[in-house]
């Protein structure tokens, strides 16, 4: 069951500051359920491993610079402007399918990352020099402190093409990083790890500060990286195992050491944008653009069986909503429209963004799923973050295990078995007090069954709000069905009379098909601001 709360405190993510969200792994308290011990490497895991906890045993120290004021008085196209020089790409001369470039500090990105790379038994630093990067139309480079340091990395491996190394993932800016598939653009984005999000004492941002990279050998499929992560609350050592192709998949593995704790941990955080989408009956603004969107629901999939979706939209005011979802299957935030028709943006290409689904790597215990919609007002804010939250808080001292498997993807793999949701449209109805809801559904099983056949619409709203009429029938174009209800709301309470209309209680509505006693599709989840 979703439950949603309208909160005061609206918070503003730029999405030119380094994306949002990400974790998901296994959950363990005890010792004796950790995962097995992997070999000893010249430097593995297990390094990054006593790292952290040394770390989260020291007071938690600000790292910030050495970046100079005029880096970071720099202008966004400025910033951009300073790009790496290709050519000298880390392995580009020895042919390898993976290659590494670097990113300058500058601007927002005022935390040096310390990298290396791994080749066997060596570990070497990468040093940093300004002829590494071409800085455009910038008069600067002389001014630069010649051991700077970097800003973050980017992977190359041709994923489309053989010719050609595409860039696969970025790791830039705290915790954040974002990777694509085949023939996909960067969208959505993805941490290590998230710390009181949403909450009005304010949230606090994780760092990787440092990160080691393993030389692939010639014809890898995938490279491997490690980082070392640090924060007031808990430091963290991960390793993750990148895959690109036509489904890009990462594998992580990572350790957390508490440094205190922390009120909430948001595990498998994502983060992405919604401005708005088929579900509004007027665009916030002039646009001849029908949607503007890097994702549009949210899907979880439940261990009794159960496939939730939830459609985003842009709130009036900050909306987090929580499903109980123990041990769940999987969640992530999809973008299942996939026609171009219905965005018509050559340059932004929201048809192309990817989808991520987090699939958890052993139990994580009880828990939730929460999703914060953030109003916003620009297509350029992130505006939507998922996570899981455990029910259970580790204290200091007390070690987490979190494992996964993240899919960058089109939709398909996240796709319920049975039918699912292609589109919720809401438009006023008989008066002011009543809005219609128009659902179309879709899917094998639901495609081949004929018009006449038995179907039956369950329908739920809360609280304040009734039913008044409802319809279910075949669509003749699309071959799906739709569902179209209308719903009247209660007038308001006394107290809710004295509150601004965007501060009154949110209706949760519910709606699935079914033949019998047999669910046909997933549950389309709603959370309505009347």
């Amino acid at each position: 069951m979703a439950h949603s709360t309208p909160l005061r405190r609206v918070r503003s993510y730029l999405r030119t500051l380094p994306a949002l969200i990400l974790l998901a792994f296994g959950f363990t308290l005890l010792p004796g359920s950790l995962p097995a011990a992997e070999p000893k490497e010249a430097f593995g895991l297990h390094n990054v491993i006593d790292k952290a906890n040394d770390l989260a045993k020291k007071p938690f120290q600000e790292r910030q610079g050495p970046v100079p004021e005029f880096l970071v008085k720099l202008k966004y196209d400025e910033w951009r402007d300073i790009r790496f020089d290709p050519d000298q790409a880390v392995w580009l001369k020895e042919k390898l399918p993976f290659t590494l470039q670097f990113f300058h500090p500058g601007l927002y990105y005022t935390k040096i990352v310390n990298i290396s790379t791994i080749d066997g038994a060596t570990v070497q630093p990468v040093p940093f020099s300004a002829d590494l990067f071409k800085y455009g139309k910038n008069d600067i480079k002389d001014r630069v402190p010649p051991s700077l340091g970097f800003a973050g990395f980017r992977i190359h491996f041709p994923i489309n093409v053989d010719a050609y190394r595409d860039e696969v993932a970025v790791f830039l800016g705290a915790s954040y990083f974002r990777a694509v598939a085949k023939k996909q653009s960067y969208g959505l984005s993805a941490r290590g790890l998230a710390i009181d999000t949403g909450l009005p004492s304010g949230e606090e941002f994780p760092s990787f500060t440092d990160f080691w990279i393993v030389k692939p050998e010639a014809g890898a499929k995938k490279i491997t990286v490690y980082a070392l992560l640090d924060s007031v609350s808990m430091t963290g050592a991960y390793r993750f195992v990148i895959m690109p192709g036509k489904e890009t998949a990462i594998d992580v593995t990572s350790r957390l050491f508490p440094r205190k704790k922390a009120e909430k941990i948001g595990i498998a955080p994502l983060t992405s944008m919604f401005f708005y989408g088929e579900n509004v009956s007027q665009r916030p603004i002039d646009d001849f653009r029908p949607e503007i969107h890097d994702s549009d629901g949210l899907s979880i999939a439940n261990r009794n069986g159960e496939w939730i979706w939830r459609p985003l939209y842009n709130p009036r005011t900050l909306l987090m909503t929580s499903f109980y979802s123990p041990d769940p299957v999987g969640f992530g935030l999809i973008q299942r429209d996939l026609d171009f028709d219905h965005y018509q943006d050559l340059e932004a290409r929201y048809e192309t963004r990817p989808s991520i689904w987090i699939s958890p790597v052993g139990k994580w215990g009880s828990g939730r799923v929460e999703l914060i919609q953030i109003p916003t007002d620009k297509e350029i804010n992130d505006n939507i973050i998922a996570f899981w939250v455990p029910d259970r808080l580790p204290e200091k001292g007390q070690p987490l295990w979190f494992n996964y498997r993240m899919l960058w993807h089109y939709p398909g793999p996240s796709r319920p078995p049975s039918g699912r949701v292609v589109a919720t449209r809401i438009a006023k109805g008989r008066n002011d007090k009543t809005r219609i809801f128009v659902i179309d559904f879709a899917g094998e099983r639901l495609e081949s069954l004929p018009a006449d056949k038995a179907l039956t619409a369950v329908i739920s709203a809360e609280p304040r709000a009734k039913l008044i009429e409802q319809q279910l029938y075949k669509n003749s174009v699309t071959g799906g069905w739709r569902l179209v209800f209308q719903i009247g709301f209660d007038d308001p309470s006394s107290l809710e009379k004295v509150l601004p209309a965007i501060r009154r209680p949110v209706v949760e509505l519910r709606a699935f098909l079914k033949q019998g006693d047999n669910a046909l599709t997933e549950t389309w989840s709603y959370a309505y601001q009347p």
